[in-house]
């Protein structure tokens, strides 16, 4: 009996210890610096077209040794995009229920941090290991309302 006693306490130990390990650790400091981070709604203009939140990430400093990955941001983990005109310029991309085509699932996705709305996590890896940085006071822009598709003649 002991022994059952001595084997789950120590099973149940490690399940706990494994678990903790597994938490995300947040950096105090990124290895990046950042302009003013924001996020704009945007609604297309057909119906059925979609709508979505980006987020951009302006960067001011070299990224020499790392590469940005991905976001998290409210209840979203998204891919972080550059565009080759812009390649400062970090964009993650989210999609919404509002006018989408029938049939559009919303991926949302219970992420492993406490985030208040204005607030994102962004991973990086630096020197192959992944890293985790909070950003605070994100801002939101004026939504983009984008005109609807000229008439066809």
């Amino acid at each position: 009996m002991q022994f059952f006693k001595y084997l789950s306490v120590t099973v149940l130990s490690s399940v706990l210890f494994m678990q903790c390990s597994s938490t995300k650790q947040l950096q105090k400091e990124a290895s990046f610096k950042t302009d003013q981070v924001y996020y704009q709604s945007w609604v297309a203009g057909v119906k059925g077209g979609g709508s979505g939140i980006n987020v951009f990430i302006p960067i001011t400093s070299e990224l020499k040794t790392l590469k940005l990955d991905s976001l998290y941001f409210r209840q979203y983990k998204m891919a972080l995009q550059t565009q080759p005109n812009n390649p400062n310029l970090y964009i993650g991309r989210i999609l919404t229920k509002a006018n989408q085509q029938e049939g559009f699932k919303e991926e949302t996705t219970k992420i492993p941090f406490d985030l208040q709305p204005n607030e994102a996590v962004v991973s990086y890896i630096e020197n192959n290991d992944i890293k985790y940085y909070k950003i605070e006071n994100i801002i939101e822009k004026p939504a983009e309302q984008y005109p609807s598709a000229p008439p066809k003649n």
